[in-house]
């Protein structure tokens, strides 16, 4: 076992893990937070996508003890003072959300994004959604969210 400790969503988490425990693992079955989807457990769904330390990782291929001292945000962070946040409010208003499995993913994808670069082209929003794959909407609807979210974070919504 190892002890770690690690700020998810604001809060600090100090856990002993086995060493073969992964992150998405830990995230879900020891902290309960099971908005991070496992797909397909390799990496190439995105499906288990959080933000880390700034940047977007596939937490199925993190082990838990990786983690240590590090920041993270999951799909449950998102949530303010009881509203959704505008990207996520976008995705609803625009219907790029149908099964809503890939979501949590793609929701945390467009936030690196527009974290790093608040006005992007159609272009580097394909490739800040690139490692999250859809099988229901296709992609137009998560571009056209990620441009409406644009307009709903230079609004203050």
């Amino acid at each position: 076992m190892v002890n770690i400790s690690l700020t998810v969503n604001e809060e600090l988490f100090e856990v002993s893990v086995r060493e073969d425990l992964r992150l998405i693992d830990l995230l879900r079955d020891e902290l309960g937070l099971i908005g991070t989807k496992e797909g397909c457990g390799e990496g190439e769904c995105g499906a288990c996508t959080i933000i880390m330390d700034g940047e977007t990782v596939n937490s199925c291929l993190v082990m838990a003890f990786q983690a240590n001292g590090s920041n993270i945000l999951t799909i449950e962070g998102m949530e303010k003072e009881g509203n959704i946040h505008p990207i996520q409010q976008a995705y609803i208003d625009v219907g790029a959300v149908q099964c809503g499995f890939c979501i949590p993913g793609m929701v945390l994808s467009t936030k690196a994004l527009l974290d790093k670069n608040p006005h992007p082209s159609k272009e580097e929003i394909r490739e800040g959604i690139s490692g999250n794959l859809c099988r229901c909407t296709g992609y137009n609807k998560m571009i056209h969210a990620t441009e409406k979210a644009m307009e709903y974070m230079e609004e203050g919504k």
